[in-house]
C-alpha cells in the first residue's frame, strides 16, 4: 500500500520485519542516515545500477538476485573486492507481500555467497500505474588493490594476447526473452546470473590479467567493440570456439539473433599474455562457475579498431556493437 511508503508505522514495521530481518549486520543494525564504513585502504571502487527487468522473476534467477549480481561484477572486473552494496526499492501500490519477501530473500542469499554487507537503503511506493511492480537500485563499495586499479583500462593490450570467457554465452539474454514472451521452446534455457568476485579474485592472485569487462547489456561484441576502439589493434574471435549452449544456439537462430550480442549476466571477458592464457583457463576450469571456459580469440595487428569473426568455413565478417535495443529490459 501507499502507507508502507509514507515514513510512517506501516513503513517502519516492512523495514524491520522484511528488510532488516533479512539483511541483518551489525552496521545496517544502527540504522542512520549514513552507513559508516571501516574500508582499509587509500583507494575505493564505487558503482551504481539499476534493475527494471521484466519478468521479476525468470528461469535462474529473479530481480533481487540479479541486483546483486549486477552489482558485484561491476566491481569485481574493475579489480575491486566487494564489501557494501546499498539497496533501494522503488513499489507499486499493490505489489503482492510474498513476492516481495521472495526477492529480499534471494537477494540477502546471493548477497552472502557474495560475502558483501547490505548497509544501507531507501523504500518506496509510487501510486498504481506510475511504476512496473518492482525497481531496484543499487550501489557497491569495494576495496581496491593498486596494482589492480588499471585492469578495466587495458593499457598494455598488444598483438597475441588472447581473449577468454569463463562460459557459455547468451544464455541470461534467452532466458529472459522466453520467460517474457512465452515462446515454449523445448530447449532448457536458464540464466546465468551469478556473482563473479570470488573466481576472479582467484584469477588475479594467481596469474597476470590486462583487461576485464562482465558483457552485460550488448554482449560480448559489444565489450570487444569497445576495447578495439580504445587500444589501437583489431580483435578476431574463432566462431567454432564461441561456448554456446544448443537450446541458446536454437533460439537464435530461429528468432535471427546473434549470441554475441546477447546479454550476459555470470560472465567475465579477460584478456591476458599468450604465456597466460592456459594458466588462466585451468583456474577458470577448477572453478563452478568457469567449467566451460575457452579461449575465444586474439589481439591482432590487422583491421585496427574492428572486431573479425573466423567463421568454420574460413570465411570472416565484422562483428559490430549491438545497434538499437535488441532485448528490452534484460537487466
Amino acid at each position: 500500500m501507499l502507507s508502507h511508503g509514507s515514513g510512517g508505522k506501516m513503513m517502519h514495521k516492512l523495514i524491520e520485519d522484511l528488510f532488516v530481518h533479512h539483511f541483518k549486520n551489525n552496521i545496517l543494525d544502527e540504522q542512520t542516515d549514513a552507513a559508516i564504513l571501516p574500508v582499509d585502504t587509500s583507494e575505493i571502487a564505487f558503482t551504481t545500477d539499476s534493475f527494471v527487468i521484466d519478468p521479476l522473476f525468470f528461469p535462474g534467477g529473479n530481480i533481487g538476485k540479479l541486483a546483486v549480481c549486477g552489482t558485484v561484477n561491476d566491481l569485481a572486473v574493475s579489480g575491486a573486492q566487494p564489501l557494501y552494496l546499498s539497496v533501494s526499492f522503488i513499489l507499486e501500490e499493490g505489489f503482492p507481500m510474498n513476492e516481495l519477501e521472495t526477492i529480499v530473500k534471494s537477494l540477502a542469499e546471493e548477497a552472502k555467497k557474495a560475502g558483501v554487507l547490505i548497509v544501507t537503503g531507501d523504500t518506496k511506493v509510487v501510486n498504481k500505474g506510475k511504476c512496473d511492480k518492482l525497481f531496484i537500485n543499487t550501489a557497491g563499495v569495494g576495496q581496491i588493490k593498486k596494482e589492480d586499479r588499471d585492469i578495466c583500462k587495458g593499457l598494455n593490450i598488444k598483438p597475441g594476447d588472447v581473449i577468454i570467457i569463463n562460459g557459455t554465452i547468451g544464455d541470461h539474454g534467452m532466458a529472459v526473452m522466453n520467460a517474457r514472451e512465452s515462446f515454449n521452446f523445448k530447449a532448457h534455457v536458464e540464466s546465468d546470473c551469478a556473482c563473479l568476485n570470488h573466481l576472479i579474485r582467484e584469477v588475479l592472485n594467481q596469474s597476470s590479467v590486462k583487461f576485464m569487462r562482465d558483457p552485460t547489456r550488448g554482449g560480448v561484441a559489444t565489450v570487444l567493440n569497445e576495447l578495439v576502439g580504445k587500444i589501437g589493434y583489431g580483435i578476431e574471435i574463432e566462431e567454432s570456439a564461441l561456448p554456446v549452449t544448443k537450446g541458446v544456439k536454437a533460439m537464435c537462430e530461429v528468432l535471427g539473433f546473434d549470441p554475441l550480442h546477447i546479454a550476459n549476466e555470470g560472465k567475465v571477458v579477460i584478456v591476458a599474455d599468450e604465456k597466460e592464457g592456459q594458466k588462466i583457463l585451468d583456474l577458470l576450469r577448477n572453478n563452478e562457475l568457469g567449467t566451460q571456459s575457452a579461449i575465444i580469440g586474439k589481439v591482432v595487428s590487422d583491421h585496427s579498431g574492428k572486431v573479425v569473426l573466423r567463421n568454420e568455413t574460413g570465411g570472416r565478417r565484422i562483428v559490430d556493437s549491438l545497434s538499437g535495443d535488441q532485448l528490452p529490459r534484460i537487466c
